[in-house]
């Protein structure tokens, strides 16, 4: 049942987030075209739209609309692909494929993607900040703080300028543990944040979902970690291997793989047990954690 739950709820997000970029870029008639295309290119089309997602499954706790869910949905995955675009680029990652199509600096050219993805970081705060969103302004602050919190040097882009440093330092567990806590667990964590937001949680309400943030953002990037070493490229629509052939320290390199999935299977358990105040409202996240280690890409 709980296979069949996610099977449709992937299916439905996906559509609704391609539709969303749809409405939100338009091509124009003029000198920026290039640049629209280039946003389209990266937004539309591929990608779990986990995050998404993960609002729209944390917001149903709370009886909030879909239609802000999915505003604020929207809003994290142009921070999402954004960073893509970025991590992407010559100057940092270098790939050439990504989500099983060329990387926008393939696609395009090097500043046109950096552009892009300047764009695609300011379009999410303009989501945000739109009455459609909420009709609470104290709602829209909340959320736009939060999520600047958890893409700045304080989260995503932290993260990304340690997961820089970790090829020439020697990090240990606790350092990774709090690379992936930034670099990909911050944004998993407002996901839920959000839900809870839009639902006029109070902080101090939010512990449960906090939890289940944490356990699954670790577990989603050792599922991350043995995809680079065991995937298959075409299956994972990027490049795999990546990690060792950069002497990367990782989850897999500290802990070895037996130890490293049996870690992420006992962090799934550990997000499910979070939720144990919630009934069946809260069975689309705990479908979405199994799914975090069971995928191939």
């Amino acid at each position: 049942m709980s296979s069949d739950l996610l099977t449709s709820a992937l299916a439905d997000i996906a559509a609704d987030v391609d539709r969303g970029f749809d409405l939100l870029l338009p091509v124009p008639d003029d000198g920026r075209a290039r640049l629209y295309e280039a946003m389209r290119h990266a937004a539309i089309g591929g990608g779990k739209r986990l995050r998404p997602l993960l609002v729209v499954a944390a917001s149903r706790l709370f009886n909030v609309g879909l239609e802000s869910a999915l505003n604020v949905g929207l809003a994290i995955e142009c921070i999402h692909v954004y960073s893509l675009v970025h991590d992407d680029l010559p100057c940092m990652d270098d790939d050439d494929m990504r989500r099983g199509k060329p990387t926008v600096h393939k696609a395009f050219d090097e500043a046109t993607a950096v552009l892009a993805g300047d764009s695609l970081h300011a379009l999410a705060f303009e989501i945000l900040a739109d009455e459609e969103t909420h009709p609470d302004p104290f709602v829209r602050a909340e959320l736009i703080a939060e999520l600047a919190r958890a893409s700045g040097p304080s989260g995503m882009a932290g993260g990304q300028m340690m997961d820089l440093a970790a090829s020439d330092a020697d990090f240990d567990l606790h350092s990774v543990t709090r690379l992936q806590q930034l670099k990909t667990g911050a944004l998993i964590s407002f996901c839920l944040e959000a839900g809870a937001i839009l639902g006029r949680v109070p902080p101090e309400g939010r512990q449960g979902l906090r939890g289940y943030a944490r356990d699954i953002g670790l577990a989603f990037q050792i599922a991350d970690d043995v995809i680079d070493a065991e995937g298959d490229a075409a299956v994972a629509g990027k490049a795999v291997n990546k990690d060792a052939e950069a002497g990367k320290a990782t989850f897999l390199s500290l802990l070895g793989i037996d130890r490293a999935k049996a870690q992420m299977h006992m962090l799934v358990e550990q997000a499910i047990a979070h939720l144990h105040t919630f009934g069946e409202e809260a069975d689309l996240l705990r479908a979405i954690a199994r799914y975090t280690v069971e995928r191939d890409r």
